[in-house]
């Protein structure tokens, strides 16, 4: 297999499975439509690409000397994790109430792969494993080969939420979207203390 075809199966692997990203994303097609989710899309694949940089030129090696920026990031990640479960718990469900509503936006799915470990253990196996040596023009198309994989696979879970969508014209069907994504949060931050 040619290491271009790998690099593009591991950011595939990477990107398409279940994370708080993609929940995010899939909440927010269904709630507010594919396109409305796409700020979110592009947010979170701006942010992991700029993580995936980062770490190809050095970032891991901060991290390995000062443990304690990783326990503050792992943290970080959790109490973001249990923030956002404890919004969608307490929704109402009504699409078109006069409620204000966060929207999908691209700072949160930004920050949201900066306070994700799954992010974070992507990038830092995806550099040891394709771009070991540093090379500067491999870790930069890697990362662009990256950043369409997992816009794309994020996208998916948007499109997916859209089309949703159509099946919650009810308040309790989104009440229990909304708290189903919930505690998968949930389980995402307990998951992240047990490891």
């Amino acid at each position: 297999m040619s290491p271009y075809l790998s690099m593009a199966a591991f950011a595939l692997a990477a990107s398409i499975t279940p994370g708080p990203v993609n929940l995010v994303a899939l909440n927010g097609g269904a709630r507010f439509g594919f396109r409305a989710s796409l700020r979110h899309v592009s947010g979170a694949t701006v942010g992991f690409t700029l993580l995936l940089l980062l770490v190809g030129l050095g970032l891991h090696e901060l991290l390995v000397r000062a443990p304690v920026l990783l326990t503050g990031i792992q943290w970080g990640g959790i109490a973001f994790l249990l923030y956002m479960a404890w919004r969608l718990a307490l929704d109402d469900g009504r699409l078109g109430s006069d409620r204000p509503v966060a929207r999908p936006s691209f700072r949160t799915g930004a920050l949201m792969q900066w306070l994700n470990p799954k992010a974070w253990l992507a990038s830092v196996a995806g550099m040891g494993l394709f771009v070991a040596d540093g090379d500067l023009a491999r870790i930069g198309l890697f990362a662009a080969l990256y950043f369409i994989i997992c816009y794309l696979s994020v996208a998916c879970w948007g499109w997916a939420g859209s089309l949703l969508r159509r099946h919650l014209e009810h308040p309790a069907r989104v009440r229990l979207l909304n708290r189903t994504m919930a505690v998968l949060l949930v389980g995402s931050a307990l998951y992240l203390l047990e490891g």
